[in-house]
């Protein structure tokens, strides 16, 4: 049997939850409060605390047109914080994969090469003259070259100015080569932002981080408006059906088999039910394997006879395709076969539209849906996956009221908030960078100099 649970004390107009305490611990059910000390400054404000202009500021991972979740994330975080008052500048940094061929937008300055050690000292040259306030680093052992990509860590070392991470990934067992490249991304940073609790205690558990530095800021999301799926539905010619959706890069790690698996309990349930699943194959998988792993499943489709029930949409689509997508959707599932993910962009986009959720407790849906706002399932499980999936399909009223109480939830983490939480953290560490600048200079050892509590991102 599975237990759906509401929030009872959520309704319209009602408190929504805090985003960080002063212990950065991220609390549900706590009243909203701006911050934790004064109000955020404003660009007038920040110039009279000292800092005599507003920031310019470099932000450096991967970027589009480059297909991956931290591409959008990166540029979607470019851009919120370059709205904010506080703000005169922003420019990435934009990390280059082998083969790689890319017509950069204008917010692109510059491109490292993913293996080229001398391009990551040339990026923080670049940096440095360039008369930046802070960099930004959004951090994923993938993106960079070298062993636990180590090449980064020549960037962080020629920076002379404060670095605020972003850590897209936070690993409970790693290895020595990650072990040393985290150790080294913790000493350097004067802030590090985690999206969820799990990252934050991982960090202060195995690695020894002090707690005082690592922030938690959830993901961001766009602020689209709340609305049911019929419009959506018809635009996009889905009318009719009750519609399921995944979406993000398609490979084995998206535990896309479950649920493929659990489809014929489902129509069994729900005959008009349609199982959307939109993305292309992850590059990395296309470039070594081809479209083997997506063939595979749609042969099961075809096994199960399910070809009216399951929708492939072999593409990466663009933010206003991808939210009209949500939009159309009664249900997103994340089936995830793997427990240690602290971040997916997919389901705080959905859960922040305002979609009914099933998912794997991973770490990440496991915090988010505590509060009722979306059903967890077990791991490999499509039996319950499915019976999830039809439950909430045969309870319109349930599924609504699941749907509105997600949408509440993610108020709080739309980019503009988001934005206003990292540029708290970049004034921080500009005040706590003039502070020390005229001791030691070299990065490691300014990293570690006693950092304030993280009300200072706040203040």
């Amino acid at each position: 049997m599975i237990a759906f649970t509401r929030d009872p004390g959520l309704s319209p107009g009602s408190a929504l939850p805090v985003l960080a305490k002063s212990d950065g611990r991220l609390r549900r059910g706590d009243p909203v409060v701006t911050d934790h000390g004064p109000p955020p400054l404003s660009g007038d404000r920040a110039r009279a605390a000292g800092h005599g202009a507003r920031l310019r500021i470099a932000f450096v991972g991967n970027a589009p047109p480059r297909r991956c979740g931290i591409a959008t994330f990166t540029d979607d975080l470019q851009r919120a914080v370059g709205a904010s008052a506080d703000v005169s500048e922003t420019a990435i940094f934009a990390m280059r994969d082998p083969g790689g061929v890319y017509a950069w937008p204008p917010s692109v300055r510059f491109a490292i090469d993913q293996n080229d050690p001398a391009a990551y000292r040339a990026a923080a040259d670049a940096i440095n003259r360039g008369g930046f306030d802070v960099v930004c680093l959004q951090h994923e052992f993938g993106i960079f070259g070298g062993p636990a990509g180590d090449f980064v860590l020549g960037l962080i070392a020629a920076l002379r100015v404060p670095l605020i991470t972003t850590l897209h990934t936070v690993l409970d067992q790693p290895d020595a080569a990650q072990r040393s490249v985290m150790n080294a991304i913790l000493a350097a940073s004067f802030r590090v932002v985690v999206m969820a609790n799990k990252g934050r205690d991982i960090l202060i558990d195995s690695y020894g981080a002090d707690p005082d530095r690592v922030v938690i800021i959830p993901h961001g999301i766009p602020d689209a408006r709340f609305e049911n799926s019929d419009r959506a539905k018809r635009k996009l010619g889905l009318a009719g059906r009750k519609v399921i959706l995944t979406f993000g890069l398609i490979g084995p790690n998206k535990g896309i088999e479950a649920m493929i698996e659990a489809m014929p309990a489902i129509v069994a349930a729900a005959p008009d039910a349609l199982y959307v699943l939109m993305g292309a194959t992850h590059p990395h998988l296309l470039r070594h394997a081809g479209e083997s792993y997506r063939d595979a499943l749609m042969t099961r489709v075809h096994e199960l006879g399910l070809e009216h029930h399951v929708l492939f949409i072999n593409r990466f689509v663009d933010r206003p395709d991808l939210l009209e997508q949500i939009a159309a959707c009664d249900i997103y599932v994340t089936p995830y076969p793997c427990v240690s993910q602290l971040t997916s962009g997919a389901l705080a986009y959905s859960h922040g539209q305002g979609r009914a959720v099933v998912s794997t407790p991973y770490w990440h849906a496991a915090e988010l849906l505590a509060d009722g706002s979306g059903v967890l399932v077990p791991f490999g499980d499509p039996a319950a996956l499915g019976r999830a999936v039809a439950t909430l399909l045969a309870d319109e009223p349930l599924r609504l009221a699941m749907a509105y109480q997600a949408y509440a939830a993610s108020r709080p983490t739309v980019w503009a908030q988001t934005a206003r939480h990292y540029v708290d953290c970049f004034l921080g560490a500009c005040r706590q960078f003039r502070m020390v600048q005229s001791g030691p200079r070299d990065r490691a050892i300014v990293g570690q100099l006693p950092a304030r509590s993280p009300r200072d991102c706040y203040a």
